[in-house]
């Protein structure tokens, strides 16, 4: 099948793929951990707009983020807190976090569907990342995927963080065990709490982004009224669009 270029940079490539704008977090050397700081913050925001666009040029549009290697985002980049904190790291850490929350809007407010193929560790924001998608699918493999890692990096939850766990992780004891205990989460466990269906959105065989095409396919056929999609999913999380200060022309 035809695969479009659309737009790359050192750290992101955005490609067509049928319905799908697929938006990829490239490796820029071996075990990138694809982290995040203002400066790839920037350059992501960039490219959903462009995502945003395109979607409305073309009705039935699914967008899909996934990574190259064996990370999808290991969160913030801590390096640059330090590098950049000028006598004050929680400073840094807040400029980075105000940022990612602008993220999490812009995906949020997408006029279409979402998908996050997680072909590796989405840990803290990247697992942030991740949830900010309508869709999540995943590799069965052996080792853990999800966590929240917070805890053990000694920093709290930012509102929206919280929001959107409470939003998307509906059973208590599964919040518990991301939010106060710190457990990483495989595939077969992001099933069992609701984050994933085990039949259509868990890769055995192929890979997560080969099975997130395909539902992208599907969901494509929907041909969404894109505004209308949006609304919808605003809808569902009024806890979050609160923290997001997001505003449609129904209340959140």
């Amino acid at each position: 099948m035809k695969i479009t270029l659309i737009r790359q940079c050192t750290k992101f490539r955005l490609e067509q793929f049928r319905h799908s704008l697929v938006l990829t977090l490239l490796e820029t050397h071996k075990r990138d951990q694809h982290l995040l700081n203002p400066t790839v913050i920037d350059s992501f925001r960039g490219y959903l707009e462009e995502v945003n666009v395109k979607s409305k040029a073309t009705p039935g549009s699914v967008l899909i983020t996934t990574a190259q290697g064996g990370s999808f985002c290991r969160g913030f980049d801590f390096r640059y807190v330090r590098s950049h904190a000028g006598g004050s790291e929680d400073k840094a850490y807040k400029e980075m976090n105000d940022g990612f929350k602008d993220v999490v809007k812009d995906l949020i407010s997408l006029p279409m569907p979402t998908i996050a193929a997680i072909n590796g560790y989405a840990t803290e924001a990247g697992l942030i990342l991740a949830l900010s998608h309508d869709h999540l699918t995943m590799k069965q493999v052996v080792e853990p995927y999800l966590r929240a890692e917070l805890l053990s990096r000694k920093r709290s939850y930012p509102g929206y963080f919280a929001a959107l766990i409470r939003s998307k992780v509906g059973c208590p004891l599964a919040r518990r065990k991301l939010l106060l205990r710190d457990v990483q989460i495989d595939a077969e466990e992001a099933a069992k709490i609701g984050l994933l269906d085990w039949n259509h959105e868990v890769a055995t065989e192929k890979d997560a982004l080969e099975v997130a095409k395909t539902q992208a396919d599907e969901l494509a056929k929907k041909e969404w009224d894109g505004e209308l999609y949006a609304e919808m999913r605003q809808l569902l999380y009024p806890e979050l669009c609160k923290e997001l200060e997001l505003t449609s022309s129904h209340s959140c």
